[in-house]
C-alpha cells in the first residue's frame, strides 16, 4: 500500500499539542520489546532533531514573513523528538544506547545501500555501512570490558557481531569525506530522502558520543567515544555532502518533510508493540501537515510545482529487519576499499593525504584497537561471566583444552 504525500490529510497544526506528561511517556522494555523498536525510536529521535536543527538554520537566512511557520512547526518536533526520546528504558545503561544507535546505523544504512537506484551513491552508503559495522564490533568488546555484558541482549540476533573496516583505518582527511552530490532535477526522489534520513541519523550519533564519552571513568572508553564520534562527524560530512549545493533551502525543506513522512509511515508499517504504533501513527499524521504547509510555501515563494522535487506517493516503506546476509557480502566484497577525494579506490591508491591524517591520529595508539585486543564475541558470554568467575573459567579452560 502505497502512501501518497500530496493527497493524505494530517492533522491541523493547531491540534498538535502536547501535556507534558504525555512528553514523559511509559518506556519501552529493554529486553522484552522488539529490538527494532529500539531501533525506531532511535532513527526517529535523530529525524526530529534534524528537523528542528534544519528549521533553526533555515530561519536564520528566510523571510520574516515565513519565520513563524517554521517555528510554529519546529516547536512540535521538538516535542515529537521529546515524547520519542523518553520511551528509552530507564535501566538502559549508556553502553546498551550505544549498541542501539550502531545496530539502527547498520540496518537503516543496509536497507538504503540495498535499494539505493543510483549507483555511486549506492557505494557511499556501502562505504559507511562497513564503519558502522565495525565500530558496533568495538562497543560490543568495550560492553564486554566495563560491564561484563553480552551486547547481543540489545541486539536479540539480528545484526552480527564481528569487525568491518577497522575503525584504526577509518580515519580520513578531510578532502577525502567529500562526495559527488545527485542532480537535483535527474535525481531520484529515493535518493534525495535517503541523503536527508542519513545525514540526520548520523549527526545524532555523532551529537550522542560527544555528549556521554567524557561520563565514563575508564580511560579507554573515554578514548573509544573520542575516536568514533570523529568517525560519526565524518560520516555527516560525506552523507552531507551528496546534496545537490543548488537545491534551495525550501527544496531541502520539502525533501526533509517528505523524509520525516516516509520515515514515520515505515514504522507504522513494521511496529509491533500497539502503543508504540501509535504513536508513529499519530506523527504521521503531524508530518503529513507539516508537508502539506512547507509545499504551500514552496508554490507561493518559488512558483513552482513541488511535484518536481519530491514524489506525489511512496510505493514501499523502508524495512526494519535484519540485513546480515547483505551486509556479510558487502564486508566480503568491498573491505579494503579507501577513498582518494570523492573517488573510493583500492586500498594500495589511498589518498597520502589520509595516510599522514590517520598516522598523525593514531601516534599514541588507536583506542579502537586496544579495546578489542584478545576480544571475540561468542553467544552467552553475559551468562558464562555470570555463572563462572573469572579463575574458575581459566581453571575450566585448561582441563577441557581450550
Amino acid at each position: 500500500m502505497s502512501l501518497d504525500l500530496f493527497h493524505e490529510r494530517g492533522t491541523p497544526l493547531r491540534r498538535q499539542v502536547f501535556s507534558w506528561k504525555e512528553l514523559a511517556p511509559e518506556p519501552i522494555s529493554k529486553l522484552d520489546d522488539d529490538a527494532f523498536t529500539r531501533v525506531r525510536l532511535i532513527l526517529m529521535h535523530g529525524v526530529e532533531q534534524d528537523a528542528c536543527r534544519f528549521k533553526h538554520v533555515l530561519s536564520r537566512g528566510i523571510h520574516p514573513d515565513l519565520r513563524l511557520s517554521l517555528a510554529a512547526i519546529r516547536r512540535v518536533e521538538h516535542h515529537q523528538a521529546t515524547l520519542i526520546n523518553w520511551m528509552q528504558p530507564a535501566d538502559q545503561s549508556l553502553l546498551e544506547t550505544t549498541i542501539g544507535y550502531e545496530q539502527t546505523a547498520i540496518e537503516v544504512t543496509a536497507y538504503v545501500a540495498r535499494v539505493e537506484p543510483d549507483p555511486y551513491i549506492a557505494q557511499v552508503h556501502r562505504f559507511g555501512l562497513l564503519e558502522d559495522f565495525d565500530h558496533l564490533y568495538r562497543f560490543a568488546a568495550l560492553m564486554d570490558r566495563v560491564e561484563g555484558k553480552d551486547a547481543n541482549a540489545i541486539l536479540q540476533s539480528y545484526t552480527d557481531i564481528s569487525p568491518g573496516r577497522a575503525t584504526a583505518v577509518e580515519h580520513r582527511a578531510p578532502a577525502d569525506d567529500l562526495r559527488r552530490w545527485y542532480d537535483r532535477e535527474r535525481a531520484a526522489p529515493l535518493t534525495k530522502i535517503h541523503a536527508a534520513l542519513l545525514a540526520g541519523s548520523e549527526y545524532q550519533t555523532r551529537d550522542f558520543y560527544l555528549t556521554v564519552g567524557p561520563t565514563f571513568a575508564d580511560p579507554v572508553a573515554r578514548q573509544l567515544y573520542a575516536e568514533i564520534a570523529s568517525i560519526e562527524e565524518q560520516h555527516v560530512t560525506q552523507y552531507q555532502a551528496i546534496s545537490d549545493p543548488d537545491e534551495t533551502w525550501l527544496e531541502k525543506w520539502l525533501v526533509h518533510e517528505a523524509m520525516e513522512a516516509y520515515a514515520y509511515w515505515s514504522c507504522v508499517a513494521y511496529e509491533r508493540n500497539p502503543r508504540v504504533k501509535a504513536i508513529w501513527e499519530r506523527f504521521l499524521d503531524y508530518e503529513l501537515e507539516h508537508l502539506r504547509i512547507a509545499r504551500e510555501i514552496f508554490e507561493q515563494v518559488e512558483g513552482r510545482d513541488p511535484a518536481s522535487v519530491i514524489p506525489t506517493s511512496l510505493p514501499d516503506p523502508l524495512d526494519f529487519v535484519s540485513h546480515r546476509k547483505f551486509v556479510r557480502q558487502v564486508l566480503a566484497r568491498e573491505v579494503d576499499l579507501r577513498t582518494s577525494g570523492a573517488e573510493f579506490v583500492p586500498l594500495s591508491a589511498e589518498s597520502k593525504a589520509s595516510l599522514v591524517y590517520r598516522t598523525h591520529m593514531n601516534r599514541d595508539g588507536s583506542p579502537s584497537e586496544a579495546v578489542a585486543a584478545g576480544y571475540r564475541w561468542a553467544p552467552g558470554t553475559e551468562l558464562t561471566s555470570l555463572l563462572i568467575p573469572a579463575a574458575s573459567t581459566q581453571l575450566f579452560k585448561r582441563a577441557s583444552g581450550a
